[in-house]
């Protein structure tokens, strides 16, 4: 459960979504305000800072995603859920193109949101510390320094670029990586287009790291935006979909 001194600000124009999710993550541990609209919330978040803010794409006056952009420069350090939805995938990209950590889907239930929440507080709070040599995830361990990976006590051979996309996967475990910034990310910046390119190699290392690559745990779509690699042990891991989008 969070600490009492992790607190949200929620930020949505409908009052009486703001008054439910003020009462429920209340009553889930987090000490939780409110604002109307991004103007308000980013007068509120040169006050004071936030741990979290819970963000809605679509507010009149000023939208969500120019108030996450002017909040990511205002508060760097906070994490962000962005409410979008559910039939509207571009608005996904969009949020983590402006510096979003992640989002929640309307209509969504308060144990998905508050799982988010949690996951990313996890993940902004290590920002700062130094990155491990060697990381872990269910029965995955990868060495970054000696570029070797591990499965039980068995070793996994994979191609140099196999290892980085693997490797810039779990060095953000937890995160949604769009098709775009895994591309740029691993393969370099003049890349961004060649999305069957990257579907090639996760499928290639579906293959070799998963029990079921038709029903991934670790290397995980987000449909429409890219993926994500989840730790199986982790409870707030979100379920796995398959290969295709």
């Amino acid at each position: 459960m969070p600490s009492p001194r992790t607190n949200v600000l929620v930020v949505d124009d409908e009052s009486s979504l703001r008054r439910t999710l003020r009462a429920s993550l209340s009553a889930s541990g987090f000490d939780v305000e409110e604002a109307h609209d991004g103007e308000t919330a980013l007068s509120t978040l040169e006050r004071r800072p936030f741990d979290l803010i819970l963000l809605d794409i679509n507010m009149p006056g000023m939208s969500g995603i120019d108030a996450c952009r002017r909040i990511r420069v205002l508060s760097p350090r906070a994490g962000i859920v962005m409410v979008t939805v559910h039939d509207h995938e571009d608005d996904k990209v969009h949020a983590l193109e402006a510096g979003a950590d992640d989002y929640v889907t309307k209509p969504f239930k308060l144990r998905e949101l508050t799982a988010r929440l949690r996951a990313v507080l996890r993940r902004t709070r290590i920002q700062d510390a130094p990155l491990p040599e060697v990381l872990e995830a269910g029965n995955l361990k990868i060495d970054l320094r000696r570029h070797l990976l591990w499965q039980g006590q068995e070793e996994v051979h994979l191609s140099p670029t196999e290892f980085d996309l693997l490797a810039f996967l779990m060095k953000n475990m937890g995160a949604p990586l769009t098709h775009v910034k895994l591309l740029r990310s691993v393969w370099g910046p003049e890349y961004g287009g060649e999305l069957e390119y990257l579907r090639s190699y996760i499928r290639m290392l579906r293959k070799k790291i998963e029990r079921n690559p038709a029903k991934p745990e670790y290397i995980l779509t987000e449909p429409w935006l890219g993926y994500r690699f989840c730790n199986p042990s982790d409870p707030d891991s979100p379920p796995g979909t398959d290969e295709d989008e």
